[in-house]
């Protein structure tokens, strides 16, 4: 397939859904991107690994979109994919404009003045993987939640996907807003369903097993599903996805 080529001041999306309210704190912008080198085993949205998939969406429509979903009450912007750090110039770009546009709306006068805005970026790849161009990328983000998910490491921690996963605190806002739930433990992954015509969107970072059996489910009711994200049969946009 061909290799995505970077075009300054854009970034390879995958989607973009505003609320989300299963990846971070609160209510969210969420930006998938498209693109992810690494291919883990159990991956539940493989329609996202392909980099010549999704389309090219510019770092301003981006930092717009941030824009209105805080001006609508959001809490802070997850970034996910796909693997964000496949794109470092792109993100480091977004990752700016999204600390930018927060700057002036919770500054004196902004529409979100007194209060707590978190950028948040998932990344596959470990802390110690990080080179000083990766790190340059992620440097805005107030969360980093890094490791390759391991379908044989499964965890009950919030917001993660395996055990070996972890989330790094890296601003005093992060510490405020999170240390009280680094180590929490719902009784239930914390998910949410979104209709799109006829696409079914599951966001979140469900339990091992969790699809398949939500497939099961469906058949066993007499709802046909004709592609899933999980086994990698659906290209972006096709009935049934999980981000």
């Amino acid at each position: 397939m061909p290799a995505y080529r970077y075009r300054p001041g854009t970034l390879r999306v995958n989607r973009v859904h505003f609320p989300v309210t299963v990846l971070g704190y609160g209510a969210r912008l969420g930006i998938w991107v498209q693109g992810c080198p690494l291919a883990c085993r159990g991956c539940i949205a493989r329609d996202t690994w392909p980099s010549d998939g999704g389309f090219d969406l510019s770092v301003s429509d981006l930092a717009q979109l941030w824009q209105q979903a805080v001006e609508m009450g959001a809490d802070g912007v997850t970034v996910s994919g796909g693997e964000p750090l496949a794109q470092p110039a792109g993100l480091g770009e977004l990752l700016a404009a999204l600390s930018a546009v927060r700057a002036e709306l919770t500054g004196a006068g902004g529409a979100a003045a007194g209060r707590d805005l978190d950028i948040l970026v998932y990344t596959g790849y470990e802390q110690a993987e990080l080179t000083a161009a990766l790190r340059q990328a992620v440097e805005a983000a107030d969360v980093l939640i890094t490791g390759r998910f391991q379908a044989g490491a499964p965890t009950r921690l919030v917001w993660r996907g395996s055990a070996n996963q972890e989330m790094h605190l890296r601003t005093p806002l992060a510490a405020r807003r999170y240390a009280a739930l680094a180590d929490h433990q719902p009784d239930r992954a914390p998910m949410q369903v979104s209709i799109d015509g006829d696409n079914i969107w599951f966001i979140g970072v469900p339990r091992v097993g969790d699809m398949p059996r939500l497939e099961r489910e469906l058949r066993r009711r007499g709802i046909r599903v004709d592609a899933v994200s999980w086994r990698g049969s659906n290209p972006a946009g096709s009935p049934c996805g999980t981000s």
